[in-house]
Parts: C-alpha cells; sequence; structure tokens
C-alpha cells in the first residue's frame, strides 16, 4: 500500500482550470469538435414494439437534396445495407444487420446528407413496413414469468440469505412489511450523446483510421468496443473526448450512437460526419434506471435492535439484452442483524435497453430500507437517529471485513447538529403554519469504495514544466483539476508547473469515470507514475525526462470493507389544500475521506441530492405499455428540479482520515449525495401530513 500524501495542493480550494473555456464558450463538445464540410447524420426509428421489417424503400430518401447515404437493414435487401459488423455478441450494437425490432427507438435506417435539415427531411422520406406482433412491455412484480440473473451488474449474486428471516419475523414483537416502487427514470445530462466520425482510407487500398470526437464517459472503452464491432485494429480508432456535457452513467458505455455514427463516416470516406441525438432519441438509445419493485420487512426486539432484514426486488430489463441493477447491495451491509434475505428478479420486456445511472443500486436500493427504518422507528416510539445507533454494525455485515472506516453516526450527529434536529416533535402533522403542513425527516446513505484494475499514466518533463498524460474523463466534475492537484502533490512541486492531458486514446489507457472510481483509479495512478519519476529523476530532471506506471494494487481492500457514508435531511411543506409540495431546506452530511477540492467536492455533493430531490418529487418516465415509449420524452415534460425548488440547500463533510483506501485518501464523491435524499424527503412528507407514500415521485394526488 503506497503511503498516504502529505496534505498540501490536495485540500485547497482551486479553481476549475477549464472553467475559462467553459464560461466564454470556447470549450469544444462532440457535436463542436473540428471538421471540414460536415455531412449529417439522422437515424430513422421504430415505431412500435415489436416486429419484423417487411421492407426499406430508400428511393424517395435518396433523391433529396443533399442526401449523401442511406444505410438500410441487411435482411430486408434492396439499395443501401449496412455493412456487416465483425462482431454482435452484444446485441446492443447488432444495428441494421436483420430485421428484427425488439423496442420501439430500434434504429431501423440511417440517412446521411449535406446538411442537419436535409438529413433530417430524407430521414422521414425513407420508408419502412413492418410486420408488427404483440409487445410484451408491462412491468409487474406479479409476473409468471421472471427469473433469477446469474448475477448483478456489480458482480454480486443476485440472492444472499443468513438465518431464518421468515421465522424471525413471526417472532419479532415489532415487524414492518411494505411494498416500495421506484419509477423508469431517464439520466438526461445538459449534453445530450453525441458524436463526430471521421473515417479516412489510407489512399493505398490499405486499413485506413476512425476518428470519433465522443460524448463519453471513457474514450478508451468507446474505441474498444467499435474496433470490435467494425473489425478494425485497436490501433486504427481514435477517440477524443476533452470535455463532457454531463453523463450521470449514461455515457459510461457506448450505445448505438457512437457505433452508428462510425458506420455512417465509413459509409462516405474522407467527410466528418455529426450524430448528434435529438432529446427524445436518448430516451429510447441512451438506457436508462430500471423501475424497481421492493418487498422490504423488518423485524427488531422492544429495543429496536434488527433481528432481521429482508429486501426482494423485482426489477424490468430488456429482452434483447439484460441489465441486472445491484438494487439489494444496500441492505447487505447497511445494518446489522442476525437473519438476513434479499433476491433479485428480471421481468425481460420488449422494451429498450436499461443502463447505468448516478449510484446504480444504492440509490434505489437504500429508499426503501431507509423509509422502512422511519416507519419502524415511529412503530418503535424511538427518534430514527436512535434507531441507526442501536443497529450499527460492529463489522461488516455481508463480509464479516472490518471497515477501513465508517461514519455514518458521526455524519448522523453533525448532521443533525446543523440542521437543528433536537426537540423535534416525533408526532407526524403536528407543525400547522398558514395553510402549510411542516415535517423534517433523515435518511442515512453509503456508497462503496473501490478503484478500477487497469489505468496507465505517464509523466513527462517538457519545457520545464511537468505534463501527465492519462486517458480519464471529466463530466463537469471537476477532473481537469483535481488530478493537478494530486500530481502536484505526489511530484512535490508547485500547482502552477504541473498540466494533466485527458480525453483521448492516445494518452495511455484509463478506467471509465464511473461509480465513484474516477479520482481513485486516476489518482492512485499518477501518484504511482509520479513516484517512479522521483526516484528516476530526482529533484531536478531534464527536458525528456518520462515515466510511466500503472495502477498500483490495494491488498488492502481484501482485508477491509470500504464504503462513504452520508446523512440527509429534509424539511418540508406540504400544502393542507392542494397537497403542493415544498422544500424549504435540504441538508447533507458525508464521510468521504480526503477532499481533493472542496469547491468541486460541494458541487458534486449539491449536485447529488438536487438529483435525489428529483427522484422523490419530480422525475418519473411515464410509460406507456400499449406503444412501449416514454411519453414525456422531453425536459418539457420530463421535470427535474430548479433553483427555486429548494431554498436552502447545503452540503457538508467531516474530516476523514482512511489510510486503506488509496495514496490519497480518497473516497469518491459523485454519487453518495443521491443516495440518501429521496428517502429523507419522503419521511419528511409523512412527518409533515402523517401520510406514508411508498412509491416514487411523491406527488400531491399521493399525499391528498
Amino acid at each position: 500500500m503506497t503511503e498516504m500524501l502529505e496534505h498540501r495542493a490536495i485540500g485547497a480550494d482551486l479553481p476549475r482550470r477549464d472553467g475559462a473555456e467553459k464560461v466564454r464558450g470556447t470549450a469544444r463538445y462532440a457535436d463542436e469538435s473540428p471538421a471540414e464540410r460536415p455531412a449529417y447524420c439522422r437515424i430513422v426509428q421504430a415505431p412500435l414494439a415489436r416486429g419484423r421489417i417487411t421492407g426499406v424503400d430508400p428511393a424517395v430518401a435518396e433523391a433529396s437534396g443533399g442526401v449523401l447515404a442511406v444505410l438500410t437493414p441487411r435482411s430486408p435487401g434492396g439499395r443501401g445495407a449496412a455493412e456487416q459488423l465483425a462482431d454482435t455478441s452484444d446485441a446492443e450494437y447488432a444495428i441494421l444487420q436483420d430485421d428484427e425490432v425488439h423496442f420501439r427507438g430500434q434504429v431501423v435506417a440511417v440517412v446521411v446528407a449535406e446538411t442537419f435539415e436535409q438529413a433530417r427531411h430524407a430521414a422521414d422520406l425513407v420508408e419502412v413496413t413492418y410486420d408488427e406482433q404483440p409487445g410484451d412491455t408491462l412491468f409487474s412484480a406479479e409476473r409468471n414469468d421472471l427469473y433469477r440473473p446469474e448475477q448483478v451488474e456489480s458482480g454480486d449474486p443476485p440472492d444472499s440469505s443468513e438465518g431464518d428471516v421468515d421465522a424471525a419475523l413471526e417472532a419479532g414483537p415489532v415487524r414492518i412489511r411494505h411494498t416500495y416502487t421506484t419509477p423508469m427514470l431517464h439520466n438526461n445530462p445538459m449534453e445530450p450523446h453525441a458524436t463526430t466520425a471521421l473515417w479516412e482510407p489510407d489512399g493505398h487500398g490499405g486499413a485506413g483510421s476512425l476518428t470519433l470526437w465522443d460524448s463519453t464517459q471513457s474514450v478508451h472503452a468507446v474505441g474498444t468496443t467499435v474496433s470490435g464491432v467494425l473489425g478494425l485494429d485497436p490501433e486504427q480508432v481514435r477517440v477524443v473526448c476533452p470535455y463532457v456535457g454531463g453523463g450521470f452513467g449514461s455515457k459510461g458505455i457506448p450505445h448505438q450512437n457512437v457505433v452508428t455514427a462510425g458506420m455512417a463516416a465509413r459509409a462516405v470516406p474522407g467527410r466528418p460526419v455529426r450524430l448528434p441525438l435529438t432529446r427524445q432519441q436518448t430516451f429510447s438509445l441512451a438506457g436508462y434506471r430500471p423501475p424497481t419493485v421492493q418487498r422490504v420487512a423488518l423485524a427488531a426486539d422492544a429495543d429496536g435492535r434488527l433481528t432481521a432484514i429482508a429486501n426482494d426486488v423485482v426489477e424490468q430489463t430488456s429482452r434483447v439484452k439484460e441489465f441486472a441493477e445491484q438494487t439489494v447491495l444496500p441492505a447487505r451491509t447497511m445494518y446489522a442483524a442476525p437473519n438476513r434475505r434479499t433476491s433479485t428478479r428480471l421481468a425481460a420486456l420488449d422494451v429498450p435497453i436499461p443502463s447505468w445511472m448516478r449510484a446504480p443500486g444504492e440509490c434505489p436500493g437504500m429508499f426503501a430500507p431507509e423509509v422502512a427504518m422511519d416507519e419502524l422507528a415511529h412503530e418503535l416510539g424511538v427518534d430514527p437517529i436512535v434507531l441507526r445507533e442501536r443497529n450499527e454494525p460492529e463489522t461488516d455485515p455481508d463480509s464479516g471485513l472490518p471497515f477501513s472506516s465508517r461514519n455514518v453516526l458521526a455524519c448522523l450527529h453533525r448532521g443533525a447538529e446543523r440542521f437543528g434536529w433536537a426537540g423535534r416533535d416525533p408526532r407526524p402533522g403536528e407543525r400547522v403554519h398558514g395553510g402549510w403542513r411542516w415535517g423534517t425527516g433523515v435518511a442515512a446513505s453509503v456508497y462503496p469504495t473501490s478503484r478500477m484494475p487497469v489505468s496507465e499514466a505517464e509523466i513527462t518533463r517538457v519545457d520545464g514544466r511537468y505534463v501527465a498524460r492519462i486517458g480519464a474523463a471529466d463530466l463537469g466534475t471537476g477532473t481537469w483539476t483535481a488530478l493537478v492537484q494530486i500530481a502536484a502533490d505526489a511530484l512535490e512541486v508547485a500547482v502552477d508547473e504541473v498540466d494533466v492531458l485527458i480525453g483521448d486514446t492516445d494518452h495511455p489507457e484509463a478506467s471509465v469515470a464511473g461509480g465513484s472510481t474516477g479520482i481513485n483509479t486516476w489518482g492512485s495512478t499518477l501518484v504511482a507514475a509520479a513516484q517512479e519519476f522521483r526516484k528516476r529523476f530526482g529533484d531536478t530532471p531534464a527536458d525528456g525526462d518520462s515515466a510511466r506506471a500503472g495502477v498500483p494494487p490495494n491488498d488492502a481492500a481484501e482485508r477491509y470493507a470500504m464504503s462513504a457514508y452520508g446523512a440527509q435531511f429534509a424539511e418540508v411543506a406540504v400544502h393542507a389544500d392542494t397537497g403542493e409540495i415544498r422544500v424549504p431546506r435540504l441538508y447533507g452530511t458525508f464521510a468521504v475521506g480526503r477532499v481533493v477540492n472542496p469547491r468541486m467536492a460541494r458541487s458534486q455533493l449539491v449536485g447529488g441530492m438536487t438529483m435525489g430531490l428529483g427522484m422523490a418529487l419530480h422525475e418519473n418516465s411515464l410509460f406507456d405499455p400499449r406503444t412501449g415509449h416514454v411519453v414525456n420524452h422531453d425536459l418539457a415534460e420530463y421535470h427535474v428540479p430548479t433553483q427555486a425548488d429548494v431554498a436552502d440547500l447545503r452540503a457538508d463533510w467531516i474530516d476523514e482520515h482512511d489510510p486503506h483506501v488509496n495514496a490519497m485518501g480518497t473516497k469518491g464523491i459523485g454519487e453518495i449525495g443521491i443516495v440518501g435524499t429521496a428517502a429523507a424527503v419522503a419521511n419528511a412528507v409523512w412527518h409533515a401530513t402523517g401520510t406514508r407514500v411508498r412509491d416514487l415521485p411523491v406527488t400531491l394526488d399521493a399525499v391528498l
């Protein structure tokens, strides 16, 4: 284990290095990347949930002004059949390879034209006929075809069991058994998915090369995926992404748009092709958080000590490709109980493919248990914080390992002090002012701390400066700045002497920006490279001196359970006549190890809490099972929080020293803020009204 860095540049409240470019509008995103005479790509989407394509006639579209190419499915025949892809083992990327329609919104044809308007017009002229079949799109926990996946997306087993939960539930003097639901949610980053692709033949009948300017959380994952699908050597594909306008997990793996852009570029060699997805198209092609039904059962003795915990989860996946969110994990690790059970069952439907969304698993998986804990506290007549104190585990309940550090109680206590929790009347519906009912709620949060196994960094002396290169990504999280601070500390030089270059597959391979692993992984890799650099060249390196290193192993990960923790506190006001819900205050206190940059850490924590507020009160992808698509597929109808939705939003953290997690002592910040927020808000709504809402989002009709 690398010895922890001294606290110097790490912890400094430095402004973003990329901030000025973004404010001035000079930061180039994927759809603005430099390109001479770009062509434009528009996709044609299936209007049905299931069926077969019986014919595609591109003639009218091809005759339309400015059209350069129309790509059609291979099976129906006719003109313009798409190229045969080299690897379609991942069904998400089997684009235009046969006549099957697996979900509404699937790509069924592609148009490339001189201008965006010409491509859009021509796409409407492509005539596609179908043999429509009944689509199975209705998600329900009562289906008779639910199945157990081999594993959930984290790699953990879908089920776990210890003791006899049912017997403990029967014997427990206080029991809670309820069903909680979370809806389908879409990531909706500010920048929709976009790709600019350029295929350049070598001019001598050789292999050629493909350059992709893609909005992605991992340039290397895009390069690996696209090269494999298109049958290219990895060296033939370069992916560039210096800036990302948000992703929230939806850009963590490549989706159909980037492969489609590569196919379109190969159809018009030498011309850059831009493919920006519309907001509506992202709802079917860029993933989403699947809906869940969670049956939670808790049993406790008269003192409130848990004797049983169960969370049996049913989720939705796509028939064409499985995605099993790890919703069950929080119930395995958060609280101690001798009898425990979790299970995961999936309903495979004719729907778009689910994927990663901020805090996958922990976000929906903490909502149900944390609301159930609030219900249990009320049944016992104890304060919700006291109940959590009485069930604080000494070791990780799932693995049995000791914690590298676990300061969830410290978060609860400090958060309660800042929020003014003391003296709270536990009775619901007692605070009424001016026609509004007021209430407060609390929830705890957890998110695992880890690092990815693959990453490399190189540090070179250039013109008297230290230049580090690593293919990392900055989604607006502050990577451009935080990695400079980490490298400066490891090199023992001032931050003004260091540059870090990211977002390009020409740089050494880096892991995905996801799972709150980015800084943990890339920072550890930079520290290893810096230490190698200093070992070889000392304090007086010469221009051209260079050192390279990979992410170092961490043996402590096998000996300790590692997580970040938090506590969220919400105050709500509910109008007695209309049911309107307002949130005057939302506070969060977190234990996230060492904070690299307070300014950006607070931004991430507040951003996560804001997203959790949206989950609690606003966000709901309204899926119509009759038509197989989300009907509120834009930001006019898919509601997200704005500044007016919470008057006082605060995030802070405790000082936490954890020498086991990595050389910086960081735990990851991007996702812990969202995890407990929805439960805290829902608990506050109950305290205000006396009405317990177990289905998200909490809407006015549910509380009236």
